[in-house]
């Protein structure tokens, strides 16, 4: 395989230099289009990110048809999950995170009986569905580590509450090792390309296994022949031009959507943030609220059958945007420390990072970024539903086998929304009985009768009412 199979940095800028200052006429014409469903062409995605953000009306109007499609695709659902950070440990110096080699800080790696303790933390706060992160450091956690972790987090238990899935975001690794984390039964493998310009990759990248280009690019066909049929690919947004990264993205999620089928379950957008050692005003290349808004917006036209995620980088305000507009997966009362959970308070509004409320610069362990967004995940659904929005905590796909071809089968023909909304309904409804407060309760029923009366197939309907019953009977885990 080459380079230029997936990506094409020439054809890339050209496309982007023949876009520019679009017409009025054409972008409309492109929007009309993009409401079929059937997605865009990387010359298409192009016109929409050259529209100029100060102009008003043409942005309100790529939000609005990218907000259409969202909700004629994913619905009114968002999915919702939390990171948790198992090692510190790290032998690359990427120039934009905390846990950098260089960076002359205390490191932990977390114990089994550690892992534990934040993983009920995590429950008790209700959450289903975990992102398990890994600085790269094979001395401290080779991959027999990583799976025991892996096989510890499923095995606790709290009260009514577990962790149904967890996603992984581990360092490029090998064919055998990917192996070995589909047969522990991972959900999504995660993992981003940073930066798919080659100069700025390599100064981004200057010391460490991630330094190879190569070996990152070519990181999920080797996931691929692992076995792994459910894969996630990202952008940190700042490090280039984000023009460039979104078209990137897309040629990344074209190339193997079309070499296996099988396109990426998840796109992420995060943007540069500051953490120890890593300022704001080291971004490269500063991408603004309002730009990020429009790459979702592309993002969600140009690959509709994709779900998106926004991390607590971001500040509630957009955030609540980003949900309207293309977003179906987002994290919660984020801690991005090793060990962060096992210090919170998560019986209060905001997520305390430690007992004493101490910043983690006082504890000189590394955050791998900042966040913004430090509400509970009590606080954060209560600003779901009064945007009329239904959490969820559904992981049915993973365990009735609709991953890979199948997946897409479901989620290219729209028909995934058909199965998400009662199963989110049905994990809503255990989070309102076993953790949520007396506001999220009230606003959370009408949230649940409003989208139960919508269910068009009367059987479903029937049964998804049947199921709630059962769940208020004090059952658990049902699902479609």
């Amino acid at each position: 395989m080459e380079i230029k199979e997936i990506i094409d940095e020439d054809k890339i800028n050209q496309i982007l230099d023949q876009t520019r200052n679009p017409s009025r006429e054409k972008i409309i014409e492109i929007l009309r289009k993009a409401e079929l469903k059937k997605g865009l062409t990387l010359e298409e995605a192009s016109y929409l990110i050259n529209i100029d953000t100060n102009d008003k009306e043409l942005i309100d109007l790529l939000f609005k048809t990218a907000g259409k499609i969202k909700q004629d695709i994913y619905g009114e659902r968002l999915v919702f999950f939390a990171p948790i950070y198992i090692s510190s440990f790290c032998k690359n110096d990427c120039e934009y995170c905390g846990f950098h080699c260089r960076n002359k800080t205390v490191r932990k790696k977390l114990t089994i009986e550690e892992i534990k303790e934040q993983v009920k933390c995590l429950i008790d706060m209700g959450h289903k569905r975990l992102l398990v992160e890994f600085a790269e450091n094979e001395d401290e956690c080779p991959i027999e580590y990583v799976t025991e972790a892996l096989k510890t987090i499923y095995s606790v238990k709290s009260g009514n509450g577990d962790i149904r899935r967890v996603n992984v975001n581990i360092a490029a690794t090998t064919v055998g090792n990917y192996k070995k984390l589909k047969d522990v039964g991972i959900g999504t493998y995660q993992l981003f390309q940073e930066t798919y310009h080659q100069e700025t990759y390599h100064k981004m990248h200057p010391k460490g296994p991630k330094s190879s280009y190569e070996r990152q690019l070519f990181a999920h066909d080797r996931a691929i022949e692992g076995g792994i049929d459910d894969f996630g690919l990202g952008v940190l947004f700042g490090l280039y031009d984000y023009k460039f990264e979104v078209l990137a993205l897309l040629s990344h999620a074209f190339y193997l959507d079309k070499k296996y089928k099988i396109g990426p379950h998840t796109f992420s957008v995060p943007r540069w943030q500051p953490a120890e050692g890593v300022d704001w005003d080291s971004a490269p290349y500063p991408v603004s609220e309002e730009d990020l808004l429009k790459i979702i917006a592309v993002l969600r036209m140009a690959v509709p059958y994709t779900g998106m995620i926004i991390s607590t980088r971001e500040t509630q305000e957009v955030r609540a945007k980003a949900f309207e507009i293309g977003i179906s997966q987002t994290s919660a009362a984020s801690i991005t420390s090793p060990g962060g959970y096992g210090h919170c308070d998560h019986d209060k509004d905001v997520i305390k990072e430690t007992v004493t409320s101490q910043p983690v610069e006082e504890k000189k362990e590394p955050t791998q970024f900042s966040t913004h967004d430090k509400r509970s995940v009590n606080e954060v659904i209560k600003g779901m539903l009064k945007q009329g929005l239904l959490p969820s905590f559904c992981t049915a796909c993973y365990r009735k086998e609709r991953t890979g071809e199948e997946f897409m089968k479901y989620a290219k023909s729209g028909d995934i929304h058909d199965l998400c909304r009662p199963n989110a309904i049905l994990t809503f409804k255990e989070y309102i009985i076993d953790y949520a407060d007396d506001e999220v309760k009230k606003l959370g029923e009408e949230i649940i009768n409003k989208y139960l009366a919508q269910i068009e197939n009367p059987e479903l309907k029937i049964e998804t009412n049947d199921r709630l019953k059962r769940i208020e009977k004090g059952e658990r885990d049902l699902y479609f």
